[in-house]
């Protein structure tokens, strides 16, 4: 079993960065492939970005291309997001997500567990 707690979230101003964490339980954190998903207000929850087991694949969004990357420590247990050049529409709750064995991985059914959720608000 796996438990994620997501943190790092806040308020900033257009063109701002963040870094979301996501910490996790679980002596089987480093066999799975991971990601970040988040869910806008009035919007269906979209993938953003994925990482494989040993952090040497990774895949985003075409919204995000460029601007976040995802990377994790094994040994932290912790996988993170490092957000920059962040716009008003990137405002969401955003969740990590695990448990997946699936390279490349981009439906929230292909993960089984999954963190409380961290708000990210962008502000014009």
């Amino acid at each position: 079993q796996v438990q994620l707690v997501d943190s790092g979230g806040g308020l900033v101003q257009a063109g701002g960065s963040l870094r979301l964490s996501c910490a996790a339980s679980g002596r089987t954190f480093s066999t799975y492939a991971m990601g970040w998903f988040r869910q806008a207000p009035g919007k269906e929850r979209e993938f953003v970005a994925g990482i494989n087991w040993n952090g040497q694949f990774t895949y985003y969004a075409d919204s995000v291309k460029g601007r976040f990357t995802i990377s994790r420590d094994n040994a932290k247990n912790t996988m993170y997001l490092q957000m920059n050049s962040l716009n008003p529409e990137d405002t969401a709750v955003y969740y990590c997500a695990g448990g997946s064995r699936l390279a490349g991985a981009r439906q929230d059914g292909q993960y089984n567990y999954w963190g409380q959720g961290t708000q990210v608000t962008v502000s014009s």
